[in-house]
């Protein structure tokens, strides 16, 4: 039987400055030494630097760390070796907790910390995605077991104010490839069919129902077909001018944009109105959508809608056609939304995100989002801000550079 591989840990801790790394590797390279992992971090100019090294059964110790400790010195650094035996093999069933806080605070770090450790399992790095508009900290986990960290975290989120999702680490996230969204408080901060209600002088009884429908406490069709024939008589053209009124989620173009940039394929399905998601496709430029249409007649809403009607059931069935047509599995899908009708969707997805959502929406979803920003969902995704915006800038770089015609 073998014996096991001896180890050396090397860390260097204080101020960051250019070529530190290039200087440890170099004062360790005319060593008999094997580079087995690395890991650097480095938080407001304070770098942590280790490096795990493969040795032989017996290494000059004596000589490594002095040429380690001089370098140190050099640098007003702290060095530290420690020897060992063995590299301590990565625990399959890696997992992503995502955390979103505004503010993020100890107590929360702590809660995560305390529910991880509790199941027996280990944290083995923490980054940060973003510091605005929210803060958003992400811990790689191994040796969890996901559904049970999952229902841990979720009872501790409500008492913690923060948002917490749990992933399959590895491939899974990383082979998200369509985002399908809810439009109605969800891509736009309002509701549409209560701001035509308004027009039509019958928006407490719209909006009641509307209430009521993503409460899920009645039928989503029969309340549907219920509000539009309220709207009965109203002038088509209010329908038009609406568009100048709907607004969207903060961050809704930041996450179109992102997306597409990383060959995503985006689109919205809603119980509301294809006159509303013709102009959001191209506002936004998306590449699916799915709405009810607005029966009008000589120049005036007829109270009916036609076609197939998107309820419950056709959110989750245009999800399933918008997989298909991209081409991607249902695995591979994410579906945000707030309300009841949005449920089966989100069940279906490989992602399902509340996002400022109902009681029953949050509680059935896989994770939640409860700050007004919807571009928080790229960090459920990993996708730092750092990197949306450096992407940005070079975008803004490149367009500033191509001449006017």
């Amino acid at each position: 039987m073998s014996r096991p591989q001896t180890t050396l840990l090397v860390t260097l801790t204080g101020r960051d400055r250019p070529g530190v790394t290039s200087r440890l590797f170099s004062g360790l390279s005319p060593h008999d030494l094997t580079v087995l992992d690395v890991e650097q971090v480095v938080i407001r100019g304070h770098l942590v630097l280790g490096v795990l090294l493969a040795c032989p059964d017996s290494p000059d110790l004596t000589a490594i760390h002095r040429q380690v400790s001089a370098l140190a010195d050099d640098l007003g650094m702290n060095a530290e070796i420690t020897l060992g035996s063995g590299e301590q093999s990565r625990q399959r069933g890696r997992l992503h907790v995502t955390v979103l806080g505004n503010p993020l605070t100890p107590a929360v770090i702590a809660a995560i910390a305390g529910r991880i450790a509790a199941g027996g399992a280990n944290i083995d790095k923490i980054g940060r995605l973003a510091r605005r508009p929210v803060t958003c900290i992400e811990f790689d986990v191994s040796g969890a077991d996901p559904d049970a960290l999952r229902a841990d975290l979720a009872r501790e989120s409500v008492g913690l104010g923060a948002d917490i999702a749990v992933q399959r680490g590895g491939l899974h996230r990383r082979a998200m490839r369509l985002v399908v969204m809810d439009v109605d408080s969800t891509l736009l901060q309002d509701e549409a069919i209560d701001l035509l209600a308004d027009r039509a002088g019958c928006a407490a009884e719209v909006s009641a129902l509307t209430a009521a429908a993503m409460r899920g406490e009645v039928d989503y069709a029969a309340a549907l077909r219920q509000r539009v024939e309220l709207l009965a008589g109203l002038d088509a053209s209010v329908v038009d001018e609406l568009t100048e009124k709907l607004r969207l989620t903060p961050g809704a173009r930041t996450l179109i944009r992102t997306l597409k940039r990383l060959g995503y394929r985006c689109g919205v399905v809603s119980g509301g109105f294809t006159q509303i998601t013709d102009w959001l496709t191209a506002e936004l430029s998306l590449d699916y959508a799915a709405a009810n249409t607005l029966e009008i007649a000589d120049g005036k809403l007829t109270g009916r809608v036609t076609g197939e009607l998107i309820d419950r059931p056709g959110k989750e069935r245009m999800l399933r056609q918008f997989a298909a047509q991209a081409g991607v599995r249902l695995s591979q899908t994410v579906a945000v939304g707030d309300g009841a009708n949005d449920l089966d969707m989100i069940a279906a997805a490989g992602l399902g995100i509340a996002f400022n959502a109902k009681p029953a929406v949050r509680s059935a979803a896989d994770t939640t989002v409860s700050v007004p920003h919807l571009d928080a969902i790229l960090f459920l995704l990993g996708i730092s801000r750092d990197d949306v915006e450096a992407a940005d800038a070079a975008d803004s770089a490149l367009a500033a550079s191509v001449p006017e015609r």
